[in-house]
């Protein structure tokens, strides 16, 4: 009986510290915010939740200051041209176009932005996550000319050959943050249904905004 109840304590005890071990990660490791606002136009634009939440926190950590030295800014990391390419892809106005840029810091428009942006990459490269974050990173012209040079195709997969280090360093630590993300959030939430862009696109034509 002794054996038994020690057994059983031992076993409650390990519960007790995977449930803490995950409180800790969750608070202190990989927090979600403005998680409402991830998960709304990660669902509007059919895009991984969790992939944009990791690419947030590899890009600014969060920081809606952040400002990179190459112009990009908020928490995304948006440059200002981007933001601009997007705005009229969604179909907005040059008022509401000049009004966006303006406050690309802000979450809600940086955040709308940055998922939209991820779920056209993902569409363009078949939901390929490895090039699809090479491309958010280092620029989608780069991507093909490496996909062209070195006869990659949509399955390519092996980070390693990526030629730029910063690159390959970007995309091993996003697909691991979207990895912790998604065993902390609820792995069976995970989305991979592509953009559909022609719905995008006839918004732009007939200028609306989603």
């Amino acid at each position: 009986m002794r054996k038994k109840f020690l057994a059983v304590c031992a076993a409650v005890l390990a519960m007790y510290f995977m449930m803490s071990a995950g409180c800790v990660q969750k608070k202190f490791l990989y927090p979600f915010p403005y998680r409402t606002t991830v998960e709304s136009y990660s669902a509007r634009w059919k895009v991984d939740k969790f992939l944009a939440v990791a690419v947030m926190k590899v890009e600014s950590n969060f920081s809606e200051s952040a400002h990179s030295h190459s112009g990009a800014v908020g928490l995304m990391q948006i440059m200002p041209e981007t933001a601009a390419w997007i705005a009229y892809q969604l179909g907005e106005s040059p008022d509401e176009i000049a009004d966006d840029i303006k406050h690309l810091r802000e979450p809600e428009t940086n955040i709308r932005y940055g998922t939209w942006y991820l779920a056209e990459l993902e569409d363009e490269f078949g939901g390929n996550d490895v090039l699809a974050l090479a491309a958010y990173n280092a620029g989608r012209g780069n991507v093909r000319e490496w996909m062209e040079r070195n006869h990659w195709g949509e399955n390519f997969s092996d980070v390693d050959k990526i030629p730029y280090a910063e690159t390959r360093d970007y995309v091993k630590r996003v697909l691991h943050c979207r990895e912790k993300y998604s065993e902390l959030y609820g792995a069976h939430e995970f989305i991979a249904t592509p953009i559909a862009l022609h719905e995008l696109r006839f918004a732009r034509l007939k200028n609306l905004s989603l």
